[in-house]
């Protein structure tokens, strides 16, 4: 992995994601050269200056994209609103959970997300999906045409510290409306705005939000609805397989990046075994999980495994992981395959470092894995209509 920061594997991590997801390499250099020095201190040390030199770059941007807006430059006025939220959002998932200012940033990132897909993007739409009487922010890119005005559809999930406009960020939607499927990137309980501005937090049983999103796409006129598939990231590896198994109505799921044991994961972090994905690490996964002592939390994680789970899914199952992921260990993927006897197409597919994508989902080569997983995809939705 290319690591900017030498020693300091999340801030690396966050660089290389933004690298990976549409980020210029001129403008990621010029917040990060300030922080070298900070880098050096760890991960913990000096995430608040880090938060203001990528903010730095995103007011220029933002300056920069509004000057091309009035002058009537939409395309490259929307580009450059888009790049300002991606750099602001790498930056907002490194705060402390206690920052006051992470509600103000999240909505700004999100504002220069919409200008941007206003601009640019006519195929994306903010939508919402109704959820025990709140509802689950999401983005709908659509595929439609006039020949086939039903698509298949993808729900996709993040993790523990990404979001939705990371999601967008990453161009898979893009890659999947090229090849006629339609996205539906939702921010799930403990993630993104779900979390930050509606104070939803995770839980075990992640087919509870599935339903939600099935119930959402079966109302639209633009969803083949017997065509609906789920795919997730990161912590995401352990939420889709979960819904699968027990969401009926899905007809194929991704683990980008397996997720197979979560919470044995975290007894390993609390002995210092592998990486964190954040600063301020046991900080944010209380937030996340809703809990206030780290004790509770990890009797809850003890349950957020796949053990006895990935057996009832009963679709075409896709095992996406890195080789040398240095946060959950590839084991896991071939524990997630092993046991996964009921999927009528299983597959496990490693990523080594000769060919990149093989640290966390890929983050050090997203479209690498990104482009192979809308393939499958791609091929398995066509296998299912018999070849057609």
């Amino acid at each position: 992995m290319f690591e900017y920061f030498p020693g300091n594997y999340v801030w690396s991590m966050s660089v290389v994601a933004t690298l990976n997801s549409g980020g210029l390499i001129d403008e990621v250099d010029r917040a990060c050269r300030p922080l070298r020095e900070l880098a050096a201190q760890g991960a913990d040390v000096g995430t608040r200056e880090l938060m203001a030199a990528w903010a730095a770059v995103a007011d220029q941007l933002e300056a920069q994209a509004a000057e091309a807006e009035k002058a009537g430059h939409r395309r490259g006025a929307g580009q450059k609103y888009i790049r300002a939220s991606n750099y602001l959002s790498q930056a907002e998932r490194m705060q402390s959970a206690a920052s006051p200012d992470r509600p103000a940033v999240y909505q700004r990132l999100m504002d220069l997300l919409a200008k941007g897909i206003e601009l640019i993007d006519p195929a994306t739409t903010r939508v919402e999906v109704p959820f025990e009487g709140t509802s689950l922010p999401a983005y709908f890119t659509g595929a439609a045409t006039p020949g086939r005005p039903r698509p298949p559809v993808m729900v996709m999930w993040n993790g523990l510290d990404s979001t939705k406009e990371h999601m967008y960020a990453s161009g898979f939607a893009v890659e999947l409306a090229a090849r006629g499927i339609s996205t539906l990137m939702v921010d799930c309980p403990g993630s993104g705005e779900a979390l930050r501005l509606r104070g939803l937090t995770a839980r075990v049983t992640t087919e509870d939000w599935a339903k939600a999103c099935v119930d959402y796409l079966e109302a639209r006129d633009d969803v083949r609805t017997d065509r609906i598939g789920l795919v997730g990231w990161s912590l995401g590896g352990y939420y889709a397989p979960r819904a699968a198994a027990f969401e009926k109505r899905l007809a194929l799921c991704v683990a980008w990046g397996a997720n197979h044991n979560w919470g044995a994961v975290q007894k390993r972090r609390l002995e210092r075994e592998g990486e964190n994905p954040v600063p301020h690490y046991w900080e944010h996964v209380l937030w996340v999980w809703g809990e206030t002592d780290l004790d509770t939390f990890i009797a809850k994680a003890e349950d957020v495994h796949l053990d006895g789970v990935v057996e009832h899914i009963t679709v075409p199952f896709l095992i996406a992981h890195g080789e040398t992921d240095r946060q959950i260990p590839v084991a896991y993927a071939h524990r997630s395959y092993e046991q996964a006897v009921n999927s009528p197409k299983r597959e496990l597919r490693i990523f080594a470092p000769a060919e990149g994508a093989s640290e966390h989902i890929g983050l050090d080569h997203l479209p690498h894995v990104g482009s192979f997983i809308a393939d499958w995809i791609e091929e398995t939705l066509a296998e299912l209509d018999g070849g057609r």
